[in-house]
């Protein structure tokens, strides 16, 4: 198993940018494929974006597409979500999450492992 902790959400305004962080610790981070999905208050948790171990292939949500960059460092052991031009309907919870799906992965529930969550809010 690998452990995650988020960090980075708060409050914003629209148009304005953020950048989370994930930090894993545990089993050995450059074998997985990491993603990051949000869920608000009274929907279900859904994709944002997902990178595979190696960091060549990435998938994004339509809704983020041009918006927002997932990145990763292996060496820091460290996920990224930089989130430009932010929309009231971006706010949420966001978690990162890991799976073994070596090319990545966008269906929740391949992803095993999952940190606590982190708020964004976007204010109009």
């Amino acid at each position: 198993q690998v452990q995650l902790v988020e960090s980075g959400g708060g409050l914003v305004q629209a148009g304005g940018s953020l950048r989370l962080s994930c930090a894993a610790s545990g089993r050995t981070f450059s074998s997985l494929s990491m993603g990051w999905f949000r869920q608000a208050p009274g929907n279900e948790r859904e994709f944002v974006a997902c990178i595979s171990w190696i960091g060549i292939t990435t998938y994004y949500a339509d809704s983020v597409k041009g918006r927002f960059t997932i990145s990763r460092d292996n060496a820091k052991r460290m996920l990224y979500l930089q989130m430009n031009s932010l929309k009231p309907e971006d706010t949420a919870v966001y978690y990162c999450a890991a799976t073994s799906k070596y090319m990545g992965t966008t269906s929740l529930t391949d992803f095993a492992s999952w940190g606590q969550g982190t708020q964004v809010t976007v204010s109009s």
